[in-house]
């Protein structure tokens, strides 16, 4: 049908009315294209994690480039200001108002905001005064670029008398229950004159001591680094927590024995720290537990493992060392705050008696724990842990099963089983104590 001049004149002007408004929607697209250009530029917060303890808060900001961040500190009341450049305000980041709790030592609430653009502030109501240590973590595993918040107290205190705080074993111990320690030998006797009484010879019987007996157990990972995962969900990090809370209750049903955690709940504890604690503390010994994981769903079985001054004992215990010393990187230390000298002081100091006690308190322990679960290996092995080299207590680290074995993993997160696994470690340390009894002590109790 050919078109009337009418309805020419109608579809010139619809064509002018589309160029129109195309021009329009260039001329908008060109007002708002820089905003939404340093919208696409702007860093994308992936994940928001808050991990409370009473050692310190860690607030955890997971996203996908470097980010970097300034802050200072406010008082009256107490306030830690973050400034994060190169951010826009997005739902992730507002989740993390929710996720601080009531309970949290060091925080009472945070707000988030649009400080200016490209710039978002956190703003940490305290409950008291911190030394905040704010830094970023590069890609590692799972996890993308980290930017971190550690919240220490202003005023850290003593492990001696937070340990003993948290204790509830009988203080004094009874007659019954006296421990051995080696005699300090004495000076040779003077002569005397003629009639005088004689002196009385120099005692060489080991000298009995009634004190308490230290035991630093450290529940591997925590926080930030899951440990291994099971193909059932099941978290290392959690069942070497219920293991040692259990082994802590059966330790401490002795009256002359006391134990040190060097993590009560789910935080991170980097490595040379659970060393400081156990030194700090004058333990005795120190327990470090652990859930194996390997490739192959087939391994199986317990192991025992103590330091090595000249290497491996086999690859697999290279390999597994190798394993749990990265568990600093995934876990996240400030590099710029971690003392790479004491590291070496540590390495340097790790003593042949040290290791030979280590090895005669794994030895026990392994004796004990066959009773209740096959041995992936018959002997003692050792490696180069880091955990382990405290120089002045003996330290072993106890591979429990492995979880990522599907029938291990659920006997490791059976409560009867972790049982069975606290008690025979108890077992161990006494026979490793009837024939290795402890020396004294500058600090009695």
């Amino acid at each position: 049908m050919p078109r009337t001049p009418e309805f020419r004149t109608k579809s010139v002007t619809a064509k002018t009315r589309r160029t129109a408004l195309k021009a329009g929607g260039t001329l908008l697209l060109s007002v708002f294209a820089p905003f939404v250009a340093t919208e696409a530029q702007a860093a994308q917060i992936l994940g928001v994690r808050v991990w409370p303890a009473e050692d310190y808060t860690r607030v955890t900001l997971e996203n996908d480039s470097d980010l970097k961040a300034t802050h200072f500190l406010v008082t009256e009341p107490h306030r830690l200001v973050v400034d994060i450049e190169g951010l826009l305000l997005n739902p992730t980041l507002k989740e993390l108002v929710a996720k601080i709790q009531s309970n949290d030592p060091y925080i009472k609430q945070v707000r988030v905001g649009q400080n200016r653009p490209n710039v978002v502030r956190l703003v940490f109501d305290l409950k008291e005064e911190v030394k905040p240590q704010v830094f970023t973590l590069a890609p590692v595993g799972n996890y993308k670029h980290r930017l971190v918040f550690d919240l220490y107290p202003a005023k850290a205190a003593d492990p001696i008398a937070a340990m003993v705080a948290k204790g509830d074993w009988v203080s004094e111990l009874p007659p019954q229950a006296p421990v051995v320690a080696e005699a300090k030998p004495q000076a040779a006797p003077t002569p005397t004159k003629p009639g005088a009484s004689k002196p009385v010879p120099p005692d060489d019987k080991p000298v009995k001591l009634t004190r308490m007996i230290t035991i630093a157990l450290d529940p591997g990972h925590g926080g930030e680094d899951p440990g291994a995962i099971g193909r059932g969900g099941s978290r290392e990090k959690d069942v070497v927590l219920a293991i040692a809370h259990r082994l802590k209750a059966q330790l401490e049903s002795h009256p002359n024995m006391r134990v040190m955690l060097t993590r009560d709940a789910d935080f991170f504890v980097p490595l040379h720290v659970r060393v400081q604690k156990a030194r700090a503390v004058q333990a005795d010994l120190f327990v470090s537990i652990h859930a194996d994981a390997f490739v192959e769903p087939t391994a199986r079985g317990s192991s025992v493992f103590a330091l090595s001054e000249k290497g491996a004992s086999s690859t697999a215990a290279r390999w597994l060392a190798n394993k749990e010393n990265s568990a600093d990187l995934i876990g996240g230390i400030n590099i710029k705050q971690h003392d790479v000298q004491l590291a070496s002081v540590l390495l340097d100091l790790s003593t042949t008696a040290q290791i030979n006690d280590s090895l005669k308190l794994a030895n026990a322990v392994l004796g004990e724990i066959g009773g209740i679960n096959r041995l992936h290996k018959g002997a003692v092995e050792q490696a180069g842990f880091a955990v382990l080299k405290a120089p002045d207590v003996p330290s072993i680290l106890i591979e429990t099963a492995f979880i990522s074995n599907p029938e291990e993993e659920a006997k490791l997160t059976d409560e009867h089983y972790q049982q069975q696994l606290a008690e025979a470690i108890l077992k161990g340390i006494k026979r490793y104590f009837a024939k290795n009894p402890p020396l004294a002590r500058n600090r009695m109790t």
